[in-house]
Protein backbone atom coordinates (compact mmCIF):
# COMPACT_ATOMS: atom_id res chain seq x y z
CA UNK A 1 0.00 0.00 0.00
CA UNK A 2 1.39 3.39 -1.00
CA UNK A 3 2.45 5.77 1.77
CA UNK A 4 0.78 9.12 2.30
CA UNK A 5 3.92 10.83 1.01
CA UNK A 6 4.01 8.81 -2.24
CA UNK A 7 0.30 9.52 -2.73
CA UNK A 8 1.19 13.20 -2.45
CA UNK A 9 3.81 12.73 -5.16
CA UNK A 10 1.31 11.00 -7.45
CA UNK A 11 -1.24 13.79 -6.98
CA UNK A 12 1.38 16.39 -7.91
CA UNK A 13 2.25 14.42 -11.07
CA UNK A 14 -1.37 13.97 -12.12
CA UNK A 15 -2.18 17.64 -11.58
CA UNK A 16 0.40 18.40 -14.26
CA UNK A 17 -1.10 15.81 -16.62
CA UNK A 18 2.08 13.78 -16.90
CA UNK A 19 1.73 10.39 -18.53
CA UNK A 20 1.19 7.21 -16.55
CA UNK A 21 4.64 6.02 -17.59
CA UNK A 22 6.24 9.21 -16.29
CA UNK A 23 4.33 8.81 -13.04
CA UNK A 24 5.57 5.27 -12.54
CA UNK A 25 9.13 6.22 -13.46
CA UNK A 26 9.24 9.21 -11.11
CA UNK A 27 7.75 7.25 -8.22
CA UNK A 28 10.23 4.41 -8.74
CA UNK A 29 13.23 6.76 -8.66
CA UNK A 30 11.95 8.64 -5.62
CA UNK A 31 11.47 5.35 -3.73
CA UNK A 32 14.99 4.21 -4.67
CA UNK A 33 16.41 7.55 -3.54
CA UNK A 34 14.69 7.27 -0.14
CA UNK A 35 15.77 3.65 0.35
CA UNK A 36 19.34 4.46 -0.65
CA UNK A 37 19.49 6.99 2.20
CA UNK A 38 18.04 4.56 4.76
CA UNK A 39 14.45 5.78 4.46
CA UNK A 40 15.16 9.38 5.42
CA UNK A 41 12.43 11.81 4.46
CA UNK A 42 13.51 13.84 1.39
CA UNK A 43 12.78 17.14 3.18
CA UNK A 44 15.66 16.33 5.55
CA UNK A 45 18.06 15.75 2.66
CA UNK A 46 19.76 18.17 0.29
CA UNK A 47 21.88 18.51 -2.84
CA UNK A 48 24.71 16.41 -1.43
CA UNK A 49 22.33 13.47 -0.97
CA UNK A 50 21.18 13.77 -4.59
CA UNK A 51 24.80 13.92 -5.79
CA UNK A 52 25.64 10.81 -3.76
CA UNK A 53 22.70 8.90 -5.22
CA UNK A 54 23.57 9.90 -8.79
CA UNK A 55 27.20 8.90 -8.25
CA UNK A 56 26.08 5.52 -6.89
CA UNK A 57 23.96 4.93 -10.00
CA UNK A 58 26.83 5.79 -12.33
CA UNK A 59 29.76 4.18 -10.53
CA UNK A 60 28.30 1.13 -8.79
CA UNK A 61 25.16 0.37 -10.79
CA UNK A 62 26.75 1.32 -14.15
CA UNK A 63 23.49 2.82 -15.43
CA UNK A 64 23.38 4.52 -18.81
CA UNK A 65 23.55 8.33 -19.06
CA UNK A 66 19.88 8.51 -20.04
CA UNK A 67 18.90 6.46 -16.98
CA UNK A 68 20.91 8.70 -14.69
CA UNK A 69 19.24 11.76 -16.21
CA UNK A 70 15.82 10.20 -15.66
CA UNK A 71 16.63 9.81 -11.97
CA UNK A 72 17.76 13.45 -11.75
CA UNK A 73 14.56 14.63 -13.47
CA UNK A 74 12.47 12.72 -10.94
CA UNK A 75 14.35 14.16 -7.96
CA UNK A 76 14.26 17.74 -9.21
CA UNK A 77 10.49 17.34 -9.70
CA UNK A 78 10.22 16.02 -6.15
CA UNK A 79 11.98 19.00 -4.60
CA UNK A 80 10.57 21.74 -6.82
CA UNK A 81 6.96 20.65 -7.29
CA UNK A 82 6.18 18.48 -4.26
CA UNK A 83 8.35 19.79 -1.43
CA UNK A 84 8.55 23.35 -2.81
CA UNK A 85 12.30 23.42 -2.13
CA UNK A 86 14.54 25.17 -4.62
CA UNK A 87 17.76 23.24 -5.12
CA UNK A 88 20.58 25.78 -4.83
CA UNK A 89 23.09 23.64 -6.66
CA UNK A 90 20.67 22.47 -9.35
CA UNK A 91 22.78 23.88 -12.17
CA UNK A 92 25.91 22.31 -10.69
CA UNK A 93 24.68 18.74 -10.90
CA UNK A 94 26.71 16.83 -13.44
CA UNK A 95 24.31 15.50 -16.02
CA UNK A 96 25.67 12.50 -17.83
CA UNK A 97 25.98 13.10 -21.55
CA UNK A 98 24.07 10.49 -23.54
CA UNK A 99 26.04 8.67 -26.20
CA UNK A 100 25.02 9.53 -29.71
CA UNK A 101 23.88 6.27 -31.25
CA UNK A 102 22.88 5.76 -34.85
CA UNK A 103 19.34 4.39 -35.16
CA UNK A 104 18.93 0.73 -36.05
CA UNK A 105 16.82 0.37 -39.17
CA UNK A 106 15.89 -2.45 -41.53
CA UNK A 107 16.48 -2.48 -45.26
CA UNK A 108 13.44 -2.90 -47.49
CA UNK A 109 14.48 -6.51 -48.13
CA UNK A 110 14.60 -7.11 -44.37
CA UNK A 111 11.22 -5.44 -43.96
CA UNK A 112 9.74 -7.94 -46.44
CA UNK A 113 11.28 -10.85 -44.52
CA UNK A 114 10.09 -9.44 -41.21
CA UNK A 115 6.45 -9.15 -42.27
CA UNK A 116 6.51 -12.76 -43.47
CA UNK A 117 7.10 -13.88 -39.87
CA UNK A 118 4.64 -11.78 -37.84
CA UNK A 119 0.89 -12.35 -37.53
CA UNK A 120 -2.34 -11.06 -36.01
CA UNK A 121 -2.76 -7.71 -34.26
CA UNK A 122 1.02 -7.29 -33.77
CA UNK A 123 1.43 -7.46 -37.56
CA UNK A 124 -1.08 -4.65 -38.12
CA UNK A 125 0.51 -2.61 -35.32
CA UNK A 126 3.92 -3.14 -36.95
CA UNK A 127 2.48 -2.05 -40.30
CA UNK A 128 1.41 1.25 -38.72
CA UNK A 129 4.80 1.75 -37.07
CA UNK A 130 6.61 1.19 -40.36
CA UNK A 131 3.99 2.61 -42.72
CA UNK A 132 3.21 5.76 -40.70
CA UNK A 133 6.31 6.23 -38.53
CA UNK A 134 4.42 5.81 -35.27
CA UNK A 135 5.96 5.00 -31.91
CA UNK A 136 4.76 1.80 -30.25
CA UNK A 137 2.58 3.51 -27.62
CA UNK A 138 1.22 6.00 -30.16
CA UNK A 139 0.06 2.98 -32.15
CA UNK A 140 -1.55 1.14 -29.25
CA UNK A 141 -3.29 4.28 -27.95
CA UNK A 142 -5.02 4.95 -31.27
CA UNK A 143 -8.80 5.21 -31.02
CA UNK A 144 -11.40 4.20 -33.59
CA UNK A 145 -11.95 7.86 -34.53
CA UNK A 146 -8.24 8.47 -35.25
CA UNK A 147 -8.24 6.45 -38.48
CA UNK A 148 -9.43 8.17 -41.65
CA UNK A 149 -9.64 5.59 -44.41
CA UNK A 150 -10.96 8.10 -46.95
CA UNK A 151 -8.15 10.64 -46.61
CA UNK A 152 -5.61 7.91 -45.79
CA UNK A 153 -4.32 9.59 -42.65
CA UNK A 154 -3.91 8.87 -38.96
CA UNK A 155 -4.47 11.45 -36.22
CA UNK A 156 -1.98 11.06 -33.40
CA UNK A 157 -3.47 12.73 -30.33
CA UNK A 158 -1.32 13.64 -27.34
CA UNK A 159 1.83 12.02 -28.69
CA UNK A 160 5.26 12.36 -27.14
CA UNK A 161 5.58 15.79 -25.56
CA UNK A 162 1.79 16.19 -25.56
CA UNK A 163 1.77 17.06 -29.28
CA UNK A 164 -0.88 16.21 -31.86
CA UNK A 165 -0.09 15.53 -35.50
CA UNK A 166 -1.53 14.00 -38.66
CA UNK A 167 0.52 11.35 -40.45
CA UNK A 168 0.20 9.41 -43.67
CA UNK A 169 -1.58 6.06 -43.87
CA UNK A 170 -0.45 3.44 -46.34
CA UNK A 171 -3.22 2.41 -48.73
CA UNK A 172 -1.91 -1.15 -48.38
CA UNK A 173 -3.11 -1.16 -44.76
CA UNK A 174 -6.55 0.34 -45.49
CA UNK A 175 -8.39 -2.96 -46.02
CA UNK A 176 -6.74 -4.56 -42.99
CA UNK A 177 -7.63 -1.56 -40.84
CA UNK A 178 -11.22 -1.69 -42.09
CA UNK A 179 -11.44 -5.32 -40.90
CA UNK A 180 -9.85 -4.39 -37.58
CA UNK A 181 -12.40 -1.61 -37.11
CA UNK A 182 -15.20 -4.11 -37.77
CA UNK A 183 -13.79 -6.27 -34.97
CA UNK A 184 -13.75 -3.22 -32.70
CA UNK A 185 -17.40 -2.56 -33.54
CA UNK A 186 -18.37 -6.15 -32.70
CA UNK A 187 -16.53 -6.08 -29.37
CA UNK A 188 -17.98 -2.65 -28.61
CA UNK A 189 -21.56 -3.89 -29.09
CA UNK A 190 -20.86 -6.88 -26.84
CA UNK A 191 -19.45 -4.62 -24.12
CA UNK A 192 -22.47 -2.36 -24.28
CA UNK A 193 -24.76 -5.37 -23.96
CA UNK A 194 -22.74 -6.52 -20.93
CA UNK A 195 -22.73 -3.03 -19.36
CA UNK A 196 -18.93 -2.91 -19.33
CA UNK A 197 -17.71 0.52 -18.11
CA UNK A 198 -16.41 2.84 -20.81
CA UNK A 199 -12.78 3.09 -21.89
CA UNK A 200 -10.23 5.31 -20.19
CA UNK A 201 -10.28 8.96 -21.28
CA UNK A 202 -7.33 11.29 -20.58
CA UNK A 203 -7.27 14.70 -18.90
CA UNK A 204 -10.71 14.65 -17.26
CA UNK A 205 -12.48 14.27 -20.62
CA UNK A 206 -14.83 11.80 -18.96
CA UNK A 207 -16.27 14.60 -16.85
CA UNK A 208 -16.42 17.03 -19.76
CA UNK A 209 -17.95 14.49 -22.15
CA UNK A 210 -19.71 11.92 -19.92
CA UNK A 211 -20.92 9.78 -22.86
CA UNK A 212 -17.66 9.71 -24.79
CA UNK A 213 -16.16 6.70 -22.98
CA UNK A 214 -19.05 4.48 -24.08
CA UNK A 215 -19.13 5.78 -27.67
CA UNK A 216 -17.66 3.81 -30.57
CA UNK A 217 -15.42 6.71 -31.59
CA UNK A 218 -13.32 6.50 -28.42
CA UNK A 219 -12.79 2.73 -28.40
CA UNK A 220 -9.20 1.56 -28.76
CA UNK A 221 -8.17 0.39 -32.23
CA UNK A 222 -6.29 -2.52 -30.64
CA UNK A 223 -8.55 -3.59 -27.75
CA UNK A 224 -7.49 -6.27 -25.31
CA UNK A 225 -9.42 -9.54 -25.26
CA UNK A 226 -9.75 -9.26 -21.48
CA UNK A 227 -10.92 -6.57 -19.10
CA UNK A 228 -8.31 -5.09 -16.77
CA UNK A 229 -8.31 -3.02 -13.61
CA UNK A 230 -7.61 0.69 -14.02
CA UNK A 231 -5.33 1.32 -11.04
CA UNK A 232 -6.09 5.03 -10.97
CA UNK A 233 -9.87 4.65 -10.76
CA UNK A 234 -10.18 1.00 -9.60
CA UNK A 235 -12.64 0.43 -12.46
CA UNK A 236 -12.46 -2.81 -14.46
CA UNK A 237 -12.66 -1.84 -18.12
CA UNK A 238 -11.32 -2.75 -21.56
CA UNK A 239 -7.91 -1.31 -22.31
CA UNK A 240 -5.68 -1.65 -25.36
CA UNK A 241 -3.46 -4.71 -25.82
CA UNK A 242 -0.31 -4.82 -23.72
CA UNK A 243 2.77 -3.38 -25.39
CA UNK A 244 4.90 -6.34 -24.33
CA UNK A 245 2.85 -8.67 -26.54
CA UNK A 246 3.75 -6.56 -29.59
CA UNK A 247 7.39 -6.20 -28.51
CA UNK A 248 7.74 -9.96 -28.12
CA UNK A 249 6.06 -10.65 -31.46
CA UNK A 250 8.37 -8.17 -33.22
CA UNK A 251 11.48 -9.64 -31.59
CA UNK A 252 10.39 -13.16 -32.49
CA UNK A 253 9.71 -12.20 -36.13
CA UNK A 254 13.12 -10.52 -36.41
CA UNK A 255 14.78 -13.67 -35.05
CA UNK A 256 12.79 -16.04 -37.29
CA UNK A 257 13.52 -13.85 -40.33
CA UNK A 258 17.24 -14.30 -39.65
CA UNK A 259 17.85 -10.57 -39.34
CA UNK A 260 21.15 -10.08 -37.51
CA UNK A 261 20.45 -6.65 -36.04
CA UNK A 262 19.52 -5.41 -32.57
CA UNK A 263 16.18 -4.29 -33.96
CA UNK A 264 12.98 -3.55 -32.04
CA UNK A 265 9.59 -1.91 -32.53
CA UNK A 266 11.28 1.49 -32.70
CA UNK A 267 13.44 0.22 -35.57
CA UNK A 268 10.28 0.17 -37.70
CA UNK A 269 9.84 3.91 -37.08
CA UNK A 270 13.53 4.44 -37.89
CA UNK A 271 13.04 2.44 -41.10
CA UNK A 272 10.07 4.62 -42.09
CA UNK A 273 12.17 7.79 -41.78
CA UNK A 274 15.22 6.32 -43.51
CA UNK A 275 13.27 4.92 -46.44
CA UNK A 276 11.36 8.19 -46.92
CA UNK A 277 14.66 10.08 -47.17
CA UNK A 278 16.06 7.45 -49.54
CA UNK A 279 13.07 8.06 -51.79
CA UNK A 280 13.89 11.77 -51.88
CA UNK A 281 11.45 13.12 -49.28
CA UNK A 282 12.26 16.55 -47.86
CA UNK A 283 13.70 16.38 -44.35
CA UNK A 284 11.13 18.89 -43.08
CA UNK A 285 8.35 16.59 -44.28
CA UNK A 286 9.94 13.67 -42.45
CA UNK A 287 10.31 15.85 -39.33
CA UNK A 288 6.59 16.68 -39.44
CA UNK A 289 5.60 13.05 -39.93
CA UNK A 290 7.73 11.91 -36.99
CA UNK A 291 6.62 14.76 -34.74
CA UNK A 292 10.14 16.00 -33.95
CA UNK A 293 10.32 19.47 -32.40
CA UNK A 294 13.79 20.11 -33.82
CA UNK A 295 14.96 19.17 -37.29
CA UNK A 296 18.35 18.28 -35.76
CA UNK A 297 16.68 15.17 -34.30
CA UNK A 298 15.53 14.16 -37.77
CA UNK A 299 18.92 14.83 -39.34
CA UNK A 300 20.40 11.76 -37.66
CA UNK A 301 18.70 9.68 -40.35
CA UNK A 302 20.84 11.32 -43.02
CA UNK A 303 23.81 9.49 -41.48
CA UNK A 304 22.33 6.06 -42.08
CA UNK A 305 21.15 6.45 -45.66
CA UNK A 306 22.10 3.64 -48.00
CA UNK A 307 24.77 5.73 -49.73
CA UNK A 308 27.91 5.03 -47.71
CA UNK A 309 29.26 7.12 -44.87
CA UNK A 310 28.13 10.72 -45.49
CA UNK A 311 27.76 9.89 -49.21
CA UNK A 312 31.57 9.68 -49.57
CA UNK A 313 33.00 7.19 -52.04
CA UNK A 314 35.99 5.27 -50.70
CA UNK A 315 39.24 5.81 -52.65
CA UNK A 316 39.72 2.05 -52.54
CA UNK A 317 36.82 1.75 -54.99
CA UNK A 318 39.12 3.02 -57.74
CA UNK A 319 41.78 0.41 -56.90
CA UNK A 320 39.68 -2.71 -56.35
CA UNK A 321 42.11 -4.86 -58.36
CA UNK A 322 44.86 -4.52 -55.77
CA UNK A 323 43.02 -6.64 -53.18
CA UNK A 324 42.69 -9.63 -55.48
CA UNK A 325 40.22 -11.33 -53.12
Amino acid sequence: MASEFMNQVRVAIRLRHYSKRTEESYCQWIRRYILFHNKQHPKHMNESHIEAFLSYLAIQRHVSPSTQNSALNALTFLYREVLQIELKAYNQFTRAKPKKKLPVFLTQEEIVLFFQHIKGQPKLAAALMYGSGLRLMETLRLRYKDIDLHKLCVRVIDGKGGKDRVVTLSKNTANHLAMQMKKVETLYLQDRADNVPGVYLPHALERKYPNASTSLAWQYLFPSNRLSLDRRTQIRRRHHIDETSVQKAVKRAIYEAGIQKAASCHSLRHSFATHLLERGADIRTVQEQLGHSDVKTTQIYTHVLNRGGNSVQSPLDDLSHILNL
